[in-house]
Formats: C-alpha cells, structure tokens, sequence
C-alpha cells in the first residue's frame, strides 16, 4: 500500500503561558512512501517522528495537510477503519491472557462482513505466529515470556489482520543488545515475507540503516534529507544529517579555504578546485583517514583501541570539535608514537558552510 503524505502539519498549543506561539511538531511533511518497502524514520527525541506515526495511524489528527493510503483519503477515519497495525515500545499486551488470546484479540472486535468464524480466527492466529516463530508458545502469559518473545507476539497481533500498513514505533528500545539485533533482522525478514508497506520509527541510526528500503532524517518537525540509507551516509545534505549517522559520529574540524587549499589550523590537507576562499566547517568520517608518515594533517595520540577487526586511533588537534579525533585503521597499523599523522580520503571529507551548516560541494584537484 502506497502512503503519501501531502503538506502535513501538526501543532500543539504551548504550555508556556509567557510563549503564546504553538509547538510545531511536524511541518509540512511531503513524502511518498513506495508500496512494500520498509522507511526509517529517524531523528533525536523531539523531531516528531513518532508525531509522524501517530498522524498516520489516525491517534492523532493533523493541524493540516492529507494522508493518503493509495488513492484512498484516510485524514479523517478512526484508527480502526484505516487497516493499520501498530506495534508500540512497550508491548501493550494484555498481561491476564495468553499469548492466543493477545493475538486473537484484534480478530474477536471484527464486525459484519468482516467478522469470522472462531476456526478462521484460530487458523489466522497460528499463522501470524509462525511468521514470527512463536507458535509453541501460544498457551504462555506474557510474564512468562522473555522480552524479545513478548515483542514477536506484539508484532503477531499487528500482522494478524494482514493490515495494509504496519507502524513500529521504537519497537526493540526495550530489548538488550543481542535482542534487539536479532529482532531487526527478524522484522526484515518478516516485512519482505510479508510485502506489507511498514513504517519503523526509531532514533537509533545503525537500526534504521541496517532494515530500512529509505531512511527519512527529521529535526524539530523538519524533514532534513530522504533516501537510501547509504546514499544519505555518504551524501549528507548538512552538518545535522552528517553528525547523526554514524558511529563513531564523524569528526569534525573548524577549517578554512585560502587559494585553492583546505586547511585544517595551519595543516593543508586537501587541494581543492572550483570553490572560493572562505572559512568552512569540515567534517572527516572515522574511515576516512588514512595513516602515513609524512601525511598533512597531525594530531596529537592519545590512544589506541583494539578492537578486533579495526583499531580505533584516538587523538587530538586543536582545530577539532569533537573532544577526540577516532580514526578507524585496519589492524595491521599499531601506532605508538606522541604524534601521528594522517592523509585524508577524499570522497569522506565534507565541508559545511559556517552559517548555514549546509553541504558544499567541491571537488579535488589531481
């Protein structure tokens, strides 16, 4: 199912009595979401992605703008006549019944043509649990069930009606490391089996790359860049998109551009062309070093992590404004020395205007 959204605002009165103006938590959100695919909406607390959600689940209703599921307008329906699932953070499953019974549940309020018969529902509810492995648990109660089980059986009661649109908000927040590794992968697999257009709302950037079809970076209600997840990485639109995906964060360098060269403090590291003199902030990737002996830009060490596949160099420089500098290596490179000195990989260096923060292009003189 197709879901657009055309010019969507949502505005909240502000609390505060000395500040009359309302809070924006969306602003005027275009985006078409592809039939099928599954779309990371990402953003630090605050920028309105699970406003977003909430909008096109029907739980909350826009200040302006449309939602459109297909061709059809769902701006005014209930929830419940829009055929969405939704799977919240904290589960919401009903403690006293068991895991049947939570995943029947939805399937028990359906009415008229579209209410069925008790060996339907019962066969559509083993389905819904083997999608996501959980049938041999369907006589457990919730407090019976580890974390990750007790989300496999919230997503089960989503999926059970085969809804046209499925919304995940924050759904693996609760889960610990190895949980919420595997639940990603199996809301992956899950989505592709199914075809179901699903949108997943998260603030962790690793999640939103690693399942989603599209990404859509958001702050304070504003849509800052959409698209795939790798092409977002290494084509940021600004600073903000540039720092948020990530990890480590990317470094970043107060720096200048004077006849032709980037300098970072009083190292020229790069020789530019097609871009004027001017004072620039520059963002470098942890990958995008490269140690070297006589490389332009020094640093003073301050460590070395090991750590297994790579080695993370940890130093500084007076020019940066990050706290520390990490360089990711491969492991073969073990510096110990007070000072290390590196080369730069082109296609990871970024320059942001300073007032602006958005992206300059430039390109590398040979």
């Amino acid at each position: 199912m197709e879901v657009i959204l055309r010019n969507l605002t949502k505005r909240f009165p502000s609390r505060d009595r000395k500040k009359r103006e309302d809070v924006i938590a969306v602003d005027d959100f275009n985006f078409q979401i592809p039939d099928g695919r599954l779309i990371g909406l990402l953003g630090p607390s605050g920028c309105g992605k699970s406003t977003t959600l909430n909008l096109i689940s029907g739980l909350l209703k826009p200040t302006s703008g449309r939602i459109f599921f297909g061709e059809d307008d769902v701006t005014d329906l209930p929830p419940e006549n829009r055929g969405i699932g939704l799977v919240f953070q904290n589960y919401a499953l009903y403690p006293h019944l068991t895991v049947r019974q939570n995943i029947l549940f939805p399937l028990q309020n359906l009415k008229g043509k579209d209410k069925l018969s008790k060996s339907e529902m019962l066969s559509k509810a083993n389905e819904a649990a083997k999608l996501v492995q959980i049938d041999d648990l369907m006589d457990r109660k919730p407090a019976e069930l580890s974390g990750g089980q007790q989300q496999r059986v919230a997503i089960a009661r989503a999926l059970v009606k085969m809804p046209r649109v499925l919304l995940l908000d924050e759904p693996l927040s609760n889960l610990d490391a190895r949980l919420r590794l595997q639940t990603r992968e199996e809301i992956r697999r899950i989505q592709r089996k199914t075809g179901i257009t699903t949108i997943f709302v998260t603030h962790d950037q690793e999640e939103a790359m690693s399942i989603s079809d599209m990404i859509v970076v958001m702050k304070d209600g504003v849509v800052q860049q959409i698209g795939k997840p790798q092409e977002v990485y290494d084509n940021p639109e600004n600073m903000f998109v540039a720092r948020f995906l990530g990890t480590p964060p990317i470094n970043l360098f107060v720096g200048q551009v004077k006849d032709n060269q980037l300098y970072i403090g009083k190292d020229a590291v790069l020789r530019l062309k097609g871009i004027g003199n001017q004072e620039v902030l520059v963002g470098i990737r942890p990958e995008g070093f490269i140690l070297q002996e006589d490389g332009p830009l020094c640093c003073t060490l301050s460590g070395v992590e090991v750590m297994g596949r790579d080695t993370s160099v940890v130093s500084q420089n007076e020019a940066s404004l990050n706290q520390t500098i990490r360089a990711i290596v491969g492991t073969e490179h073990l510096v110990m020395e007070t000072k290390v000195r590196f080369a730069l990989k082109p296609h990871k260096v970024f320059l942001f205007n300073r007032e602006t923060e958005k992206r300059i292009d430039f390109e590398v003189e040979a």
